[in-house]
């Protein structure tokens, strides 16, 4: 009668038991579901960052801006919007109006062996260029620190 009974009492127990592991799988493939989704948009985020250091990269190469760059570097970081917060996406529209200037400022300047358009203020010019490459420069520090609290995989 004992064995019999013990083998009562495991059948009233497998059920439960089958739920539990049941829940606890589920639960591992949500919490792997979450981890994935993570890992996704910090891939995502971490392309736009490496975009926007891409753009400064090629103004500090070249001190110019070339429109199609530009064009380029506002494709890839389209989707910012999504993927950050409002800061993110502002600092992203002044980076590309930035990089218009200096390209405008570019294409204004001449040098001694082309000849200067009526009203031509070649010292406003220069300076003009050289404020907006400089803005452009220093762009990696703040870049780094804006991006920083999207990026950081420390918590």
């Amino acid at each position: 009668m004992c064995i019999q009974q013990l083998i009562e009492i495991s059948k009233s127990l497998l059920t439960p038991l089958i739920a539990i592991v049941t829940t606890y799988i589920a639960w591992q493939q949500w919490k792997t579901n979450q981890q994935k989704l993570n890992l996704d948009r910090y891939v995502r985020r971490l392309c736009v960052y490496e975009e926007v250091r891409k753009i400064l990269s090629i103004i500090a190469r070249d001190a110019n801006a070339s429109i199609e760059d530009l064009l380029k570097f506002r494709t890839s970081v389209s989707e910012a919007d999504f993927l950050f917060g409002p800061e993110i996406t502002e600092y992203i529209d002044e980076i590309y109006e930035h990089g218009l200037n200096l390209g405008r400022w570019n294409q204004e300047y001449r040098d001694y062996t082309q000849e200067k358009p009526d009203g031509y203020d070649h010292q406003r010019i220069v300076d003009e260029k050289h404020k907006e490459l400089k803005w452009l420069v220093n762009q990696f520090g703040p870049a780094k620190e804006k991006f920083k609290k999207y990026l950081d995989i420390s918590n």
